[in-house]
């Protein structure tokens, strides 16, 4: 049976008395929930504060980002170890943000994600389209391209040990979101292509819808069948709205 989950995506916001208030928030208001179905991924400076306040808790944590390589001459990079030492379970790996605005590739993508499993990570893969490639119609074409320069690096059954998020990059804080059929259209395709490679696989995979997911579509969303949960962005800020989004998948 598919783990269901939600993940928040902090970005580079917050502070020290922010994020205290805000966790602070959180757990209280996801007391009882499993341990696989809410995480929160922080900025690199908080990670000491954030395992530490979530030890003993059953929320997860993670980093946004993680170098492909182990150590070296990589001035500003953060690897797989360091992020092993602050209890890190999951990292988000080629987040369109990163992908657009710092040049990162498919090819750095699967390197980063080799990276993160070999470091005993969970990688949240994101793939998706910007909206000039939807409107072209190469949306599916994308996606393929995507996944599979990470199963042609890694291999298919890489992807039992590993999330993936679809994220429409036009719906990532722009405030509009894909409607719930066309998420599920996109997650449907992401399924049957990875069936192609190994169908047990595939049937296993928790695929995560991020873009523009808020308190009041959560639901909607997370009703599809193809859709395990959500990436949350500017919702994750807000601890209402967080615990919101998490709880609708015990409904």
């Amino acid at each position: 049976m598919r783990k269901k989950l939600v993940v928040g995506n902090w970005k580079m916001y917050g502070n020290s008395i922010e994020n205290e208030q805000l966790l602070n928030s959180i757990v209280a208001g996801l007391t009882g929930l499993q341990i696989e179905q809410c995480a929160v991924c922080v900025p690199y400076p908080y990670l000491p504060s954030v395992q530490n306040k979530l030890n003993n808790t059953n929320i997860s944590w993670g980093a946004q980002n993680v170098s492909q390589y182990q150590k070296g001459a990589y001035t500003g990079e953060v690897s797989t170890s360091m992020l092993n030492d602050f209890g890190c379970t999951f990292v988000i790996i080629g987040h369109s943000e990163r992908r657009s605005l710092f040049g990162e590739n498919n090819d750095i993508v699967a390197e980063k994600y080799v990276a993160a499993q070999g470091g005993k990570l969970t990688p949240i893969l994101c793939v998706g389209e910007t909206l000039e490639q939807r409107e072209r119609g190469i949306t599916e074409q994308i996606i393929q391209e995507q996944l599979m320069t990470i199963i042609n690096k890694a291999g298919v059954e890489s992807l039992s040990k590993a999330v993936v998020a679809y994220e429409p990059v036009w719906a990532i804080g722009t405030g509009k979101t894909a409607a719930p059929n066309q998420a599920q259209e996109v997650h449907t395709f992401i399924r049957n292509s990875i069936g192609t490679q190994d169908m047990t696989i595939a049937k296993e995979l928790t695929i995560l819808y991020g873009g523009s997911v808020k308190a009041n579509n959560a639901a909607e969303l997370f009703a599809m069948p193809d859709i395990d949960g959500g990436l949350i962005g500017g919702a994750s800020l807000v601890a209402d709205d967080f615990v919101a989004i998490c709880n609708t998948l015990n409904n």
